[in-house]
């Protein structure tokens, strides 16, 4: 990974990008991809489509903006915000964090409160609903509360991106800003190549809450194909339940779906570029679903050929979610490979 790219890739996981509120996490990939761009586009509800024209077919590669985190519920009148979640937010790990509210005139800081364990019964080991838990922004009544922050606001843990050992990273909402970032670097790897094939760079909003920016884009988007890059989850530590996911490990390349959406023209595309450009895969199973914008692009436009590949991902929905920026890289490398090899594998229909 090149510096401007790595550079990029870390203003990327700063950025608070909750669902429904992702304009500063996309203006800032606008930025990135717009000096490779033939198009940009940004649609009502903020989904954002670089275009790179070729002569050959439409290819997309797509990631989700948008991170989970919460919302001001309420105010009460000593002062203490209320909060509901936006995506799938984890109570477990929720009690005990440094969080920000983002109001209309900047960040409030605030902490979620907990009791301390001194003061608990000695065998309550229960976890209180993200509506009962509420969040300490340091002022003595609620109309003090009510002019910093209202409700409707949204509410992200404070914990920003570290570096740890053997080029990981950990931090908030990695899910799904390094899906954005392979989108964003494919993109320009592409355009650098000149590669023959249409290039689509899709960055969506509100997939946490139900798959709602593919939804809205897929239909005129209408691509020969579409990749759909997500995290998925990395069961390669202590104590991970092998019987709910696949065998994936942290920089063992980036993740093949199989079954469901992933349609298997593409997913044997995919493989073949892995081969050319010397790209370690895994492999996993999506029975029903993916659980990704590929669950929605697919069924958009009478059908579109599709498929998620993901990137190992340890801890998700969690404040410390850790990635290898090796299975990022390798999965930029990857797709500006697949994309290169478009014309050669075009159409992506299956011949009955």
């Amino acid at each position: 990974m090149d510096d401007e790219a790595r550079a990029f890739l870390m203003e990327l996981l700063e950025v608070p990008s909750p669902s429904g509120y992702e304009l500063d996490g996309q203006r800032r990939w606008r930025e990135y991809v717009e000096p490779y761009a033939d198009e940009l586009h940004t649609d009502e509800y903020g989904n954002t489509v670089a275009v790179y024209e070729g002569d050959g077919p439409a290819v997309a590669v797509a990631g989700h903006a948008d991170e989970i985190g919460y919302i001001v519920r309420r105010i009460d009148d000593d002062g203490f915000v209320h909060l509901g979640r936006i995506g799938g937010a984890d109570r477990t790990v929720s009690r005990g964090q440094h969080v920000q509210i983002h109001g209309s005139d900047g960040p409030v800081n605030g902490v979620i409160g907990q009791t301390a364990i001194h003061l608990r019964e000695k065998d309550d080991e229960t976890y209180d609903d993200i509506a009962e838990q509420h969040v300490d922004i340091g002022v003595e009544d609620g109309e003090a509360a009510r002019e910093l922050v209202e409700v409707g606001d949204p509410v992200t843990v404070a914990t920003t991106v570290g570096e740890l050992q053997e080029d990981r990273v950990a931090g908030r909402g990695l899910d799904n800003r390094v899906g954005t970032w392979v989108a964003a670097e494919t993109f320009r790897r592409a355009a650098e190549a000149d590669v023959e094939a249409t290039v689509y760079a899709v960055s969506t909003v509100q997939e946490e809450v139900g798959l709602k920016g593919a939804r809205m884009v897929g239909e005129e988007l209408a691509p020969d194909a579409v990749i759909a890059v997500d995290v998925t989850h990395a069961t390669d530590y202590p104590g991970a339940p092998s019987d709910k996911a696949a065998d994936v490990e942290l920089g063992g390349g980036p993740v093949v779906g199989r079954g469901s959406a992933n349609h298997p023209v593409v997913v044997d595309a995919v493989r073949s570029a892995a081969e050319t450009a010397d790209v370690d895969i895994q492999l996993s199973a999506a029975g029903i679903r993916t659980g990704t914008d590929a669950d929605a692009f697919y069924t958009q436009a009478g059908g579109t050929p599709a498929l998620n590949l993901g990137l190992p991902n340890r801890y998700m929905h969690t404040p410390v979610e850790v990635v290898d920026l090796t299975d990022l890289d390798d999965a930029a490398t990857l797709m500006c490979q697949t994309v290169a090899e478009a014309p050669d594998v075009a159409p992506f229909g299956l011949e009955l």
